[in-house]
C-alpha cells in the first residue's frame, strides 16, 4: 500500500567523515602568502593538523542533498500535529522576510532609517489587537512560552502597582499546555490545579469554590488541548473578575477561532499568541518562534518597553510608564512577525474567518471517519483538533507503536501522550491548509494500523520498518545525544 510522502529510508547515510578519501579536494583556491601573517602568531595558538573530512564538491553536495530528503517538513509531507499547528508557510512569506530592507535591517539602526520596519511593527501590533479584541498588543516576546511569561509578569506588575501583595497564586485546568505552570512559578506564583469535569471543560463550581483573595488569576486555554470549547466561559471570566483577579488566555489554539471569536469579548484580560503556529511561519524543530501578548485596557502601561507608536506621520519605540520592564535585547523575532504580517494580508479581513472554519472542518471530518474504531475519552463537540487514545488497540499495541507505524506510511505523527488527562492519547490536528485527497490518506493509514495491529501485530510493533533507524532509545538520545564524530580508536 503506498501513502504520499512514503520514502525507503532502508540504507544508512555514512557520515561525512566516513565518506572522505586522502587527496579529494572541493575547492580551487589562489595562492597566499602568510608567511608575514604566521609569524605574528605564536606557536602555541597554531593547530598542527586539521582534521577536516576530504572530499569532492559532488560528493559533498550528494551527501548533504541526501540528508535534506531524511529531514519531514511541512513542505514534504502531512504534520498533524494537535495544539502545535504546523500549517504550511506560503512561499511568498518567505519572499518577504528575505527582502534586505527587512533581512538587513540592523537591530540599532536609528528610528528614521527603519520607518519601514516599524510601520509594519505598528499596523501588526493593531491587527492582532482587533484579531483579540484588546487594547494594545506588544510584539517583543520570543515565543508561545515566552509570551506566557510576558503575559504573567503584566499580571504582576498590575498587583504590585495597586499593593495588592497577596495575590501569590494562579489557577491552571488540568487540560493546561505543560509551560503554563513554568510560567507561573517563574514568575513567583503558586499553581493551583482545577480538575476539568466529565465534557472535559472547567467545572465552574470547582472554580469558583477556589477563588480567594490569594488567586492572582486563572490561564485558561479556550479551545481547551482537547479541542474543546470553554462554553462556560462568560460565566467563569465574571466569577475570576468578581474576585478581584484577572484572565489570562493562552492562545496557542487561535487557529481554532480566528475571525469568529474574540478572546477580549470573552473577558480575556491578557493573551500571547503564537504567529508561528496560527500565522503560518514554520517552527518545526524548536524555532523560530514570535509570542506577542494583547492587553485590555488597564493593563496597557504594564506591557514590557518598548512600544511601536506612530507620532505624527512618523512611526517611533515609545517606553510605558508602569512596563513590567524589558524582556529581551532586541526587538522581537522580525522574521517571523513579517512573515505573519503578510499571511493576514493575504487573507485580508474579509476572508480570515475561512481559516478557522476550515481548520474546525478538517479535524471534524478525520473524527467522523475514525471515531468507529479509535476510542474517544471525552465525546464532547471538538474544534481544530481531536483527541483519541489507545484503549482499543488490540495485541500489545501502543500509542508510540502507531505513531511509529504512521512514519512507514509517510506521515509525520501527531501529538502523543498528551494531554495528561488522557491516558495514551493521540492528538491530530490537521489545520485548514490540508485538502481531503491527503485526509482520506491520513484517515486510511489510520484505520490500516488499526487492522493490522489485530491481524500482525509485529509489523506494527517493530515500526518503522523503512527507516535509518527503527527503533531508536528516545530517552537516551534526548539525555545523551551523541553531537560529534569521533574515529574507531578515539
Amino acid at each position: 500500500m503506498s501513502y504520499p510522502g512514503m520514502t525507503d529510508l532502508k540504507l544508512k547515510e555514512q557520515t561525512i567523515f566516513e565518506r572522505s578519501r586522502p587527496g579529494r579536494e572541493g575547492f580551487s583556491l589562489p595562492e597566499e602568502d602568510l608567511s608575514s601573517a604566521e609569524k605574528l602568531l605564536p606557536e602555541n595558538f597554531k593547530r598542527k593538523e586539521l582534521d577536516l573530512p576530504e572530499l569532492s564538491e559532488i560528493d559533498v553536495v550528494r551527501h548533504y542533498t541526501r540528508l535534506s530528503t531524511y529531514n519531514f517538513s511541512i513542505d514534504h509531507g502531512f504534520y498533524p500535529l494537535g495544539s502545535c499547528t504546523m500549517k504550511y508557510n506560503p512561499k511568498i512569506n518567505e519572499k518577504m522576510a528575505r527582502m534586505s530592507g527587512f533581512a538587513n535591517l540592523h537591530p540599532e539602526a536609528p528610528e528614521d532609517t527603519a520607518q519601514g520596519t516599524l510601520k509594519m511593527m505598528y499596523e501588526m501590533q493593531n491587527m492582532l489587537s482587533e484579531i483579540g479584541g484588546f487594547a494594545a498588543t506588544t510584539l517583543n516576546p520570543s515565543a508561545g512560552a515566552h509570551g506566557e511569561y510576558v503575559g504573567l509578569g503584566i499580571i504582576r506588575s498590575y498587583f504590585d502597582k495597586i499593593g495588592d501583595t497577596k495575590r501569590k497564586k494562579i489557577i491552571i485546568p488540568d487540560s493546561a499546555h505543560g509551560t503554563n505552570p513554568a510560567s507561573c512559578t517563574l514568575n513567583g506564583f503558586e499553581v493551583v490545579l482545577l480538575e476539568s469535569n466529565e465534557k472535559g471543560k472547567v467545572c465552574v463550581d470547582c472554580l469558583k469554590s477556589m477563588l480567594n483573595d490569594e488567586i492572582a488569576g486563572i490561564m485558561l486555554t479556550n479551545p481547551n488541548t482537547l479541542g474543546v470549547f470553554e462554553s462556560d466561559i462568560i460565566e467563569i471570566t465574571k466569577a475570576v473578575h468578581d474576585a478581584g483577579a484577572l484572565v489570562y488566555g493562552d492562545g496557542a489554539n487561535m487557529n481554532a477561532i480566528l475571525g469568529v471569536a474574540r478572546p477580549g469579548d470573552m473577558g480575556i484580560d491578557v493573551l500571547h499568541y503564537n504567529l508561528h503556529k496560527t500565522f503560518s511561519t514554520p517552527h518545526g524543530g524548536g524555532g523560530p518562534g514570535a509570542g506577542p501578548v494583547g492587553v485590555c485596557e488597564k493593563l496597557v502601561d504594564f506591557l514590557p518597553d518598548p512600544l511601536v507608536v506612530k507620532d505624527g506621520d512618523k512611526y517611533a519605540f515609545r517606553n510605558l510608564p508602569d512596563s513590567m520592564g524589558r524582556v529581551r535585547a532586541f526587538y522581537g523575532n522580525m522574521g517571523v512577525t513579517l512573515r505573519a504580517f503578510v499571511y493576514l494580508l493575504e487573507y485580508g479581513r474579509d476572508h480570515i474567518a475561512e481559516i478557522a472554519e476550515n481548520a474546525v472542518l478538517n479535524a471534524n471530518y478525520i473524527k467522523a471517519c475514525l471515531k468507529d474504531i479509535y476510542h474517544l475519552k471525552y465525546k464532547s463537540d471538538t474544534l481544530h483538533e481531536v483527541v483519541f487514545d489507545d484503549s482499543n488497540l488490540e495485541n500489545g499495541v501502543t500509542t508510540m507503536d502507531l505513531a511509529k507505524a504512521l512514519i512507514d506510511r509517510g506521515f509525520h505523527p501527531p501529538t502523543v501522550y498528551f494531554p495528561l488527562i488522557v491516558p495514551g492519547a493521540i492528538m491530530i490536528e490537521p489545520t485548514e491548509t490540508e485538502s481531503k485527497e491527503t485526509l482520506d490518506s491520513f484517515i486510511e493509514a489510520m484505520r490500516n494500523i488499526y487492522e493490522t495491529a489485530k491481524s500482525d501485530p509485529q509489523n506494527i510493533l517493530k515500526a518503522p520498518l523503512n527507516t535509518a533507524v527503527s527503533r531508536p532509545d528516545e530517552t537516551l538520545a534526548a539525555r545523551k545525544p551523541v553531537l560529534t564524530y569521533c574515529k574507531e580508536g578515539d
